[in-house]
């Protein structure tokens, strides 16, 4: 391929990436990172553990002294950072960063990358199962041994935005998944509801009504409501997806007998004045940013809703 025609193709890239996130409030890659690569950093993940009941503390530990915040992946409790130097096939895969670089601007940052890991009931300790039905988030962290704690757990997550977990911040962020296997339906696939980000940021749980196989009636209260298209994000080893901070997404119970893992990065803008998110951020008809982000905790960060709205998808 001549110089024209790679910047061509660079070009295109970037102007489908604006226009997918102005549009559906996401952006999936045709093209895969390098599936090698993500097979042999997949295994020596696996190496580091049994992903299995005995990620889980008993009951009467837990009990003991149950802790519900603190308890995900943070600077030296997280497993990536024993891999820094493997991760190049993702940071820099050139079609990563164009498109990243297409709405972050030159400079983007990196705010958080962590392993993500979608439990299967099998390894769910029963008591825990009980205890966690009908939760609208189950984070699995609180529950873990905390040598565990640098992978984050999920036993299902009900549709929410990933402004959730910022407080005050406008949605100048994006969050790239990538799959380090094969995953189909039965693997804990994320469910996006694109167009959903048009109504900006609104407080968890968000209000969804089911209106047909694949779509949704979303209310945000003055700031209007939307139909929007349900999206099962399947697919191979590497695959690839971005969104914006206000898309929202979830995921229902890992229904296969192994457990589904993800790298899950939240990259923001960093010097650039201004960028491809500020004309997706100019067609939003909601907020931009949130004072409070959700209302299913209490001050301990102890779940006091029962509601799921994505085992319904």
């Amino acid at each position: 391929m001549n110089a024209t025609a790679k910047s061509s193709a660079a070009w295109s890239l970037s102007e489908q990436v604006v226009s997918d996130f102005i549009r559906q409030g996401a952006h999936l890659f045709d093209e895969v990172v390098d599936p090698t690569a993500a097979a042999e950093l997949l295994a020596e993940i696996r190496a580091t553990r049994a992903f299995d009941e005995s990620l889980f503390l008993s009951e009467a530990e837990f009990d003991a002294d149950p802790q519900y915040t603190g308890v995900n992946p943070r600077p030296g409790r997280n497993l990536l950072e024993r891999f820094e130097d493997r991760l190049g096939f993702v940071e820099r895969a050139p079609h990563i960063v164009e498109a990243v670089t297409a709405l972050l601007g030159e400079g983007y940052e990196i705010l958080n990358k962590k392993v993500v890991c979608g439990v299967p009931a099998k390894s769910v300790p029963e008591w825990l199962r009980a205890r966690i039905h009908g939760n609208p988030v189950n984070n699995l962290g609180a529950y873990v041994k905390p040598q565990n704690r640098d992978v984050t757990y999920f036993y299902g997550i009900d549709f929410h935005q990933d402004l959730i977990d910022y407080k005050e911040r406008e949605a100048d962020f994006l969050t790239l998944y990538v799959y380090l296997h094969p995953v189909t339906k039965a693997d804990a696939p994320l469910y996006l509801l694109e167009g959903s980000h048009r109504l900006g940021g609104s407080v968890f749980p968000h209000d969804l009504t089911r209106t047909g196989d694949d779509s949704w009636l979303y209310r945000n209260g003055p700031h209007g409501e939307a139909s929007v298209r349900q999206r099962i994000l399947t697919g191979g080893t590497g695959f690839a997806a971005i969104w914006h901070a206000c898309t929202l997404h979830g995921t229902q119970p890992d229904a296969a007998d192994h457990e589904r893992i993800s790298l899950r990065y939240l990259i923001a803008r960093g010097a650039a004045q201004r960028s491809g998110m500020d004309a997706v951020n100019a067609t939003l008809t909601g907020p931009l940013s949130l004072t409070d982000t959700r209302k299913d905790l209490d001050a301990q960060g102890a779940a006091v809703i029962r509601q799921n709205t994505v085992l319904k998808a």
